[in-house]
């Protein structure tokens, strides 16, 4: 079964790979997110958390 909503946009992503200094990885017109190791992967979930309780 697909997911029909996204978890994360794109602007939630670049601000967490802007945050953790890998913005550069991922520009360019496809946002290639396999140049990212799985722990800067993980870190995107810490951040979205952050933010969210940072809205709380």
């Amino acid at each position: 079964m697909a997911r029909r909503n996204k978890v994360m946009d794109y602007r939630m992503k670049h601000y967490a790979a802007r945050v953790q200094g890998v913005e550069g990885l991922i520009l360019g017109e496809k946002s290639d997110y396999g140049n990212l190791t799985s722990r800067q992967c993980g870190n995107f979930v810490r951040i979205a958390l952050e933010k969210a309780n940072e809205l709380v």
